[in-house]
């Protein structure tokens, strides 16, 4: 394997992993933020009341975005797989 596969192959990784992991981390962001803006405005600091539902979202968030996720991951492992044999020798 030379340096440029290697580099190509951890580029296509992170690449991957951001693309996968951005819609959770969206939901969750904007969860906090709405949360946020809802507590400042009826002075509740309860600690619960953040991690309730950025839970429940990214739940929801994960079972609708699971099919998509496991579908890019999927190709990506496999397209490794394929290219294995040229990348031993």
């Amino acid at each position: 394997m030379t340096v440029a596969a290697a580099l190509d192959l951890i580029a296509r990784a992170v690449t991957l992993t951001l693309l996968v992991s951005a819609p959770l981390l969206a939901t969750t962001l904007l969860v906090g933020v709405l949360v946020t803006l809802f507590q400042a405005v009826t002075q509740i600091q309860e600690q619960t009341l953040t991690f309730v539902p950025k839970l429940i979202a990214v739940a929801a968030v994960l079972l609708l975005t699971l099919p998509w996720m496991l579908r890019h991951l999927v190709e990506f492992l496999s397209m490794n797989l394929r290219a294995l044999p040229g990348l031993v020798g």
